[in-house]
């Protein structure tokens, strides 16, 4: 099976993986879940995203292009404005990260206690 059509996250080829590997960082979810339903530019993700650097801002906006998560429109102004926008398929991946946002706050505490007993 060709990487184009492979969707077994657990074949190092797999474009699933490839995939996965793209949106499964902490970057890309703060960028998601930042955008939401509206329409960003850079210069407000820089600021929302706390703690991204301009580089990682712009490495994980291309990638969630890559994979039609984002849509960019560049307008022509001077300077350029550049506003990016979930698709489709971002939106969804959206509600999953929402739910990731949930269980953190569900369990916060637990974490919190577990991660206390193990560093003593």
């Amino acid at each position: 099976m060709s990487k184009q059509l492979s969707g077994d996250l657990a074949r190092a080829d797999s474009l699933a993986r490839e995939i996965f590997s793209d949106i499964a960082n902490k970057w890309a979810l703060l960028i998601i879940e930042t955008i939401g339903d509206a329409t960003k530019r850079f210069t407000e993700l820089k600021v929302e995203v706390d703690g991204i650097s301009h580089k990682m801002l712009t490495q994980n906006l291309r990638l969630l292009e890559r994979n039609g998560l984002v849509v960019r429109v560049v307008h022509p102004t001077v300077p350029p404005r550049v506003d990016y926008t979930l698709t489709e398929p971002g939106q969804a991946l959206r509600a999953t990260v929402d739910a990731m946002c949930d269980w953190t706050q569900r369990y916060l505490g637990e974490i919190e206690e577990a991660r206390s007993r193990f560093t003593g």
